[in-house]
């Protein structure tokens, strides 16, 4: 599978066209997520691009207009549509002579034609550059289509930052929890002080199982420290006003997700935070990922 690597400001970064993922994010040898082998599978969508939306359609099917549309069940022991369209896919490096992957940066793009369930086209182009202020990543969305097009997006990093997920202190500025029913189908925004998930003041996560969408934020980030270090992830909460962290607790994965997102789980049928691309319209959104110091 082509891959291309970037260098900046003692980062390293792996871009693979199979997702437009970032498939390995070291800073000075130190790995800061999760990766995988360059012929894939990839594990748990790592380091994945999701649009056109992030997380969970519940059911697979949604109306928008006035109009029912049923996607492809991806999910199959919860019967949803997961984690969009593009994330298996193959990207494609976009031509650039002045540009390359010497300078610290690659430009990939694709296009989600139109298919069942999103009868809608959308143009996407994905940024990676490295820098002294780490990886930094920018999607940019436009509808090149004849129609209204609903639209979300968000990134699937998984961070390291030690062997064990439950020794990580997780810092995490954020107000409100979005708890969910079993098949992880959203059920209330609640204040998260009445629930095991306040983690506005740093603390370890220890056994705290964690699948959830958290908003209310006061800055766009999440840090995490470890006995490897630390990482942070950070964005404009304007443009991406919710982050889903998941511990994995059920995974035999390593990492802790942390995924800045548009919209909550299944705003194609809550309507929340949901952007609506018309014809032409444009939207991007931007975050980096960064090195920090180790637990205190």
């Amino acid at each position: 599978m082509p891959e291309y690597t970037i260098i900046g400001g003692g980062y390293e970064a792996v871009i693979s066209e199979r997702g437009g993922a970032v498939r390995v994010l070291r800073h000075q040898g130190r790995d800061l997520v999760t990766s995988w082998p360059a012929e894939g599978p990839i594990p748990y969508f790592s380091g994945t691009v999701l649009a056109p939306w992030p997380n969970r359609v519940v059911g697979s099917v949604y109306t928008f207009e006035g109009v029912r549309h049923d996607l492809p069940i991806t999910e199959p022991a919860r019967g949803h549509a997961l984690h969009g369209l593009v994330s298996d896919q193959l990207w494609t490096r976009a031509e650039d002579p002045d540009v390359d992957g010497d300078h610290g940066l690659v430009r990939l793009t694709h296009t989600i034609e139109p298919t069942d369930g999103y009868p809608f086209r959308i143009a996407l182009e994905v940024r990676h550059a490295v820098s002294g202020r780490g990886l930094t990543t920018t999607l940019t969305a436009r509808n090149t289509g004849e129609e209204a097009a609903p639209y979300g997006c968000g990134p699937h990093p998984w961070l390291l930052a030690g062997p064990r997920v439950q020794e990580y202190e997780l810092d995490l500025p954020a107000g409100q929890v979005l708890l969910t029913d079993e098949v992880l189908a959203p059920r209330a925004l609640e204040d998260v002080a009445a629930t095991p998930y306040d983690f506005r003041t740093p603390r370890v996560v220890e056994d705290t199982a964690i699948d959830h969408a958290f908003t209310g934020l006061t800055e766009g980030r999440v840090r995490l420290r470890g006995p490897d270090g630390g990482v942070d992830v950070s964005w404009d909460p304007a443009a991406m006003p919710w982050v889903q962290i998941c511990t994995g607790s059920a995974l035999d994965h390593h990492g802790l997700a942390i995924e800045p997102m548009t919209c909550p789980p299944d705003a194609f049928n809550s309507g929340t935070d949901l952007i609506v691309l018309k014809p032409g319209d444009t939207h991007e959104a931007s975050w980096t990922i960064a090195a920090s110091g180790p637990q205190g």
